[in-house]
């Protein structure tokens, strides 16, 4: 049994009617859901597709909100913060988190970047203590495990593969899942989008192999875990 937090950033929709252009990554994302739930009770799934309803970007208001004490913060103040407020109530319920990405321009789409700044708040999500030293920035949540799904028009992203030095969706996604509380981190990416080949086929294909297993060996995890 888990509560999950399903995160979609492509602009695209699911199903379109020209197939060419539905989004890969929520594809994916949607048969890692369908496995799990063969796996284990999902008690809670929560879902947001920020793709097609994209996170308001934060202000100099809202900085202004955050850093004011809760107990002074005006009306005004809690209406900027209570999108935000929402988004950390569904981060702070959930066991695993699902996050689906394509790649644009080397990086995260700015939704998803909005979301993550929505939701990376001090005070709520880490805390800053400078006798920490250098590193003075600590998560307040802990014990969570992040799945990764992505899509890409090229490929080679991996660690060492020829497309490293430009990938930056998921080491960026990686650095900053400490801020929601993960501990685990699973990453499955589909390639060769642009090559429309047997390459982006097989990649595909091994993508959906993977998140099968994932699914059962989270459900594996849930079950040792209640026992």
């Amino acid at each position: 049994m888990c509560d999950v937090l399903h995160v979609d950033a492509s602009v695209r929709a699911l199903s379109n009617d020209n197939p060419d252009h539905e989004s890969i990554s929520k594809k994916l994302a949607r048969r890692f859901i369908s496995e799990l739930k063969k796996h284990t009770h999902i008690d809670e799934y929560m879902y947001r597709d920020i793709g097609v309803n994209p996170p308001p970007f934060i202000t100099q208001d809202w900085i202004g909100a955050v850093f004011t004490p809760k107990a002074s913060r005006t009306a005004r103040q809690q209406q900027i913060l209570a999108q935000s407020d929402m988004y950390i109530a569904e981060l702070a319920k959930a066991d695993v988190v699902v996050i689906s990405s394509p790649m644009y321009n080397y990086g995260m789409p700015a939704q998803l970047k909005a979301w993550f700044d929505q939701i990376i708040r001090i005070n709520e999500t880490f805390d800053f203590d400078l006798a920490r030293g250098d590193k003075p920035l600590a998560p307040l949540m802990s014990g969570k495990t992040l799945v990764i799904i992505t899509s890409s028009g090229e490929f080679g992203f991996e660690k060492g593969g020829i497309n490293e030095a430009h990938s930056h969706l998921v080491p960026h996604l990686r650095t900053l899942s400490k801020y929601l509380g993960v501990d685990q981190i699973f990453d499955v990416a589909s390639e060769y989008q642009e090559f429309a080949d047997e390459r982006h086929t097989k990649s595909m294909n091994m993508a959906e192999q993977e998140l099968s297993v994932i699914a059962s060996v989270l459900a594996e995890k849930k079950s040792v875990k209640l026992k």
